[in-house]
């Protein structure tokens, strides 16, 4: 009798920093009990090995920015029976997609000796604008823990148990003192999704909404409270333009303080 084959685990880098890679590598005791029960056939950032596909579960880090990615990441779903995208720049878009609100042909002129050599696309977006994918797990970058529960629902066949809840929640369970009712700063963790341990309010600091927009976010009231603070509609236009510019939610509560004050 012969022993089942392992499930087949394959890591892919677009349009990113790395970081929520070596998220993974950082999981340390957990990855050897992880690599009992799956083998990891692609991973550049851990070894030169490659097993050929199809996979069983691929893990998608990055944006898609380039007419080359938008071929690659076509290539990857079709090898890969699940696919998750981990990480801020794979669900959407990245820091890098601050440049979808400019003229990226400026961009490239300024940055870029020879930019008549640079093939990029007009925006930076999230693999779900080009591809089907079973979940996405949000972070920059990711928390370990979530994406050791991710494989693992994976390796049981079960939806994944990831908090839906915003990161006030964990402000009020470690009992941290809210930073925008003691101190008036400014934070955007009423709409963000949980996964960081509420780390920047503990150190007081307001939320930089690293994990991206909870589930059904209400950016409209965050944003109405924030100006009745007498905060800047640029400053608050900001605030949700940064790691998850692209998401949905803070890409149009970010368009209404751009129209209260167009300079910015």
């Amino acid at each position: 009798m012969t022993d089942k084959p392992k499930p087949k685990l394959a890591v892919w880098k677009f349009a990113s920093c790395d970081g929520c890679q070596l998220s993974l590598l950082d999981c340390e005791d957990e990855l050897l009990a992880i690599t009992e029960e799956i083998e990891i056939a692609n991973f550049p950032e851990a070894s030169r090995a490659v097993v050929e596909g199809p996979y069983d579960l691929s893990l998608v880090e990055g944006s898609i920015t380039t007419p080359q990615d938008l071929e690659r990441i076509q290539h990857i779903r079709r090898q890969s029976r699940h696919l998750v995208t981990i990480g801020a720049c794979a669900t959407s878009g990245g820091i890098q997609a601050l440049r979808n609100f400019k003229d990226i042909d400026e961009f490239i002129s300024i940055v870029y000796a020879s930019p008549q050599f640079i093939s990029t696309l007009d925006k930076s977006t999230p693999i779900s604008a080009h591809v089907k994918v079973d979940f996405e797990l949000r972070g920059c970058p990711i928390s370990k823990v979530q994406l050791v529960e991710v494989i693992c629902a994976f390796l049981s066949e079960r939806t994944p148990n990831t908090p839906a809840h915003s990161t006030c929640m964990e402000c009020k369970r470690s009992g941290t003192v809210c930073v925008m009712v003691g101190k008036g700063t400014m934070c955007l963790g009423p709409v963000t999704h949980a996964g960081c341990n509420a780390l920047c309010p503990t150190y007081n600091r307001g939320c930089f909404g690293c994990f991206g927009p909870k589930e059904n976010p209400n950016t409209a009231s965050l944003g109405s409270w924030l100006r009745e603070q007498n905060i800047e509609s640029g400053e608050v236009m900001r605030a949700f333009r940064s790691f998850n510019a692209g998401s949905e939610a803070f890409l149009k509560e970010s368009e209404l303080h751009e129209k209260e004050n167009p300079q910015h």
